[in-house]
């Protein structure tokens, strides 16, 4: 059997080509080309209405705009929906339950894509959903009515049942949330271990800079004006940078040993430990 972190495809490179989003009159991205590949985990952030949510649903295949979003070289919108959903899985940012059932049967959906024409699951099946369940910290509310879970709690199901599709590019818009501190470190520190055993690519939608620079390897930051920086994590989301896009002035403070992106103006770090703007 596979195990429920072992992609059932092997991983593509999802590309993007002179991609613009526009919406009215006002450019949200424009031309914009990169390549999301095996091994990398990139975070999309900035400020709200600049477009994050919306490429999200580009680069799901969800959503068309001028330029061209292709798996391999090959088009989205050429790809079946089966052939999609067995190479990419999408939590969009809203989560809607619109019947009862339980967590477990909630997490089950994630094996869709893999069911004969029955739509039975088997041990095979099984497992991985456990395993899911068991990576998200659900362990004890598997039997639990979704509806009945908190706002966290139903996260981390939903982010449960996109493990589960064992696909190999994960598309997650605002996966954390809706999570406290803990599950919020846990579910990086599972998304980091995919792309570092090489057979995911991952891309995110955060707005905690000092996580993402904990956990990327690659950033997308997108502005207001339409303009977009990209690459490696900690050459983008640097204190200049994100106070242009965010509209906020930012520095970074350091101990010696870690280093946080903060606001200008709050309280001025106490002896021993610097601030680099």
């Amino acid at each position: 059997m596979t195990h429920w972190s072992e992609p059932v495809a092997a991983c593509p490179t999802l590309s993007l080509h002179d991609v613009s989003l526009r919406t009215g009159a006002r450019v949200l991205l424009d031309r914009l080309s990169l390549e999301i590949a095996p091994g990398q985990l990139w975070c999309v952030a900035g400020p709200n209405g600049v477009g994050k949510s919306t490429l999200m649903g580009v680069l799901s295949g969800l959503r068309h705009a001028d330029g061209s979003a292709r798996l391999d070289g090959t088009p989205l919108e050429r790809l079946s929906p089966a052939t999609l959903a067995r190479q990419r899985a999408y939590l969009p940012q809203a989560v809607h339950d619109t019947f009862s059932m339980s967590v477990l049967d909630a997490v089950r959906v994630g094996r869709h894509p893999h069911l004969s024409g029955w739509g039975w699951t088997g041990r095979d099946d099984d497992a991985v959903v456990r395993a899911a369940i068991e990576a998200m910290d659900l362990d004890t509310l598997s039997a639990r009515d979704v509806l009945t879970l908190s706002g966290g709690e139903r996260q981390r199901a939903a982010l449960a049942a996109v493990l589960a599709q064992q696909a190999p590019l994960l598309l997650l818009d605002e996966p954390v949330s809706h999570l406290d501190l803990r599950h919020q470190i846990m579910v990086l520190e599972v998304l980091a271990s995919l792309a570092r055993a090489g057979r995911h690519a991952i891309v995110v939608i955060l707005h905690d800079l000092n996580l993402a620079r904990r956990y990327a390897t690659h950033a997308l930051l997108m502005a207001e004006d339409g303009t977009a920086l990209h690459g490696p994590a900690q050459q983008v989301l640097t204190p200049e940078q994100c106070s242009r896009a965010l509209r906020t002035p930012i520095v970074s403070v350091t101990d010696g040993f870690h280093t946080a992106l903060i606001p200008d103006g709050f309280p001025r770090p106490q002896a021993g430990t610097n601030k680099q703007s």
